[in-house]
């Protein structure tokens, strides 16, 4: 039986609205299950024996506020207040629209200039870049290792040209632009602040995010650089480095969303961030950074999955425990310090290739959980992307969905609408509950990067995703035209096809910076970044980001870069403990 809870039993007796005895809504509500409910359903049975979210949390039939414990100012307070359950701005949406930020990138960067331009004309408010795997692994163009890869998931980018070419006539001051890039991010993220020096643009006028969560891909992803331990060195540099020069730049976005595409659950996903986004605050404390100095600028990233209200829960309680987590484990004093301020995208992984009309719907309902959650940005998947890169027509849909939400539905008018819905608030209370046990569980352990070394977040997303393929193939869960309300096969698609001639183009583009650089002003900044990989971290000079702004500047390939890193910190092998 639920606790009686005086905050709720004053705002339930407010303006004499009904009875003020939590017992009397639990007698009531137990006499209409018997009395109403019962009836009905021996004449109407329930479409199933149990209802549960994607995630295996028990849905109930009807919920009071007997149902939901807790000091409603403790638990939720206003938008824009400690713990910002219900936003992290006071105004919200009726202030500012989320930031709408379609990934883009392929090809050549002369091609994605063109993207990006594109993008901007139709009303996008942000740039997403995406690049290819190559540059993903920390490899050029010309590498054995590249054939047959370049541009093909993603953009190019192989030296500060490319980077100088890639945002042509793109105002850097103006623009916030966001890299999904990891293991390298070190050296993407340079190259940009060297072209913003080149151009003249102030460090501190550039915005925007680098992703740089290796600890995601040690546990999901898998394009990393160098062992996790080294690799959480480049991630603290990173973060030391914005705080002091790049103070409007996100030096890393804490990432769930490849977790839940990779398997997890919704509580595992906000687990398993949540234990990351912990240990990177914990390396920045070690490092000798105060938390106020570098937590406002900590950035999180979550997937948008198919239940509805279980994402909106899952966001909510991110917020909620994330500002309780700073301010109660690290110290945090300031406001800004505590807020959890996070990208969404649409889950990928919900994407089907039959029917892929049927996925602009489920995008659409995807987004407005995301947008009713509390996003701060948000990127929608076209309906073509389980063939290939997305079509100009089918991501201007995408785009065009989040432009009707914002400026049709009403949904952007109301700050946090579903607060004090008793399904969503209970809800989200069980998420954390069931987040807050695995990351217990971690912290046992010693920390994310032991769990990481111990296997531990890997074999419980493989047996999620396990479980969900299993409910899947019986089905016990429906994908609308997969396992259920399937048809023949509809006609193509119209697609985008990279054309595998980018590679001879980039390959000869390299060729001619490599032939037109100074190779003395290359080897001499190469051995200054090797110099600093050497130091002990948090040494005098052993921060690596400035050595590696000065190598883009020589126009040093990534490759060369990440060669020296890799050299000097080593390599990594998945031990694939399942």
């Amino acid at each position: 039986m639920a606790q009686r809870v005086p905050a709720l039993d004053r705002v339930f007796t407010a303006e004499g609205e009904g009875p003020g005895d939590l017992e009397t809504l639990r007698i009531a509500a137990a006499a209409w299950r018997s009395q109403v409910l019962a009836p009905a359903t021996s004449k109407v049975p329930s479409r199933r024996a149990h209802f549960e979210t994607w995630s295996g949390l028990d849905v109930p039939d009807v919920l009071t506020p007997a149902d939901v414990p807790g000091d409603y100012l403790r638990d939720l307070g206003m938008p824009g207040q400690y713990p910002f359950t219900r936003g992290v701005q006071p105004t919200m949406y009726r202030g500012k629209l989320w930031t709408m930020r379609m990934f883009a990138g392929f090809g050549t960067p002369e091609q994605t200039n063109e993207r990006f331009k594109y993008l901007l004309a139709q009303g996008q408010t942000g740039l997403s870049t995406a690049f290819d795997f190559p540059t993903l692994m920390g490899y050029d163009s010309d590498s054995p290792r590249s054939l047959g890869e370049v541009g093909m998931c993603g953009v190019a980018v192989d030296t500060l040209r490319d980077m100088e070419v890639l945002f042509a006539d793109i105002p850097l001051e103006q623009v916030t632009t966001s890299m999904t890039i990891n293991g390298p991010a070190i050296v993407l993220f340079a190259f940009y602040v060297a072209l913003a020096d080149a151009r003249g643009v102030p460090r501190d006028r550039i915005g925007g995010t680098v992703q740089n969560d290796c600890l995601k891909e040690f546990i999901a992803q898998h394009a990393w650089l160098v062992p996790p331990r080294p690799a959480m060195r480049l991630v603290t540099d990173m973060i030391e480095f914005g705080a002091r020069e790049v103070p409007r730049w996100n030096t890393v976005s804490i990432s769930g969303y490849h977790i839940r595409e990779a398997g997890a659950t919704a509580a595992q996903e906000l687990a398993f961030t949540l234990a990351d986004g912990i240990a990177y605050a914990q390396s920045g404390v070690d490092r000798g950074l105060a938390i106020d100095d570098f937590a406002p600028r900590l950035s999180f990233f979550f997937d948008v999955h198919n239940d509805f209200f279980e994402e909106i829960a899952k966001l909510r309680a991110a917020r909620r425990m994330w500002a309780r987590i700073v301010k109660e484990r690290f110290g945090a004093k300031k406001a800004e310090s505590l807020k959890l301020r996070t990208h969404a995208q649409t889950a990928g992984v919900s994407l089907t290739a039959q029917q892929p009309q049927n996925n602009v719907v489920r995008v659409a309902l995807q987004a407005l959980a995301a947008v009713l959650g509390g996003t701060q940005s948000l990127h929608t998947n076209s309906l073509d992307e389980t063939y290939a890169l997305p079509t100009e027509d089918a991501v201007t849909i995408a785009l065009r969905t989040q432009q009707i939400l914002a400026e049709e539905t009403g949904v952007a008018s109301t700050i946090d609408p579903l607060a004090g819905s008793y399904f969503v608030e209970d809800l989200t209370r069980r998420i954390e509950e069931e987040a807050t046990k695995t990351i217990r569980r971690i912290d046992e352990m010693g920390g994310m990067v032991a769990a990481i070394e111990k296997g531990y977040p890997q074999r419980e997303i493989a047996a999620s995703a396990y479980r969900f393929q299993r409910q899947l193939d019986a089905g016990e869960r429906v994908m609308v035209g997969v396992n259920k309300y399937s048809t023949e096969a509809s006609g193509p698609i119209p697609l985008l096809r990279v054309d595998e001639g980018v590679q001879e183009r980039q390959v000869a583009n390299l060729r001619r910076v490599k032939a037109e650089r100074d190779p003395a002003r290359v080897a001499s900044a190469l051995g200054t970044v090797r110099e600093a990989a050497d130091k002990k971290a948090g040494a005098p000079g052993s921060n690596l980001v400035p050595p590696i702004i000065d190598a883009a500047k020589a126009y040093c390939t990534q490759q060369e870069i990440c060669d020296v890193l890799r050299e000097v910190l080593g390599t990594y092998s998945d031990p694939a403990e399942f």
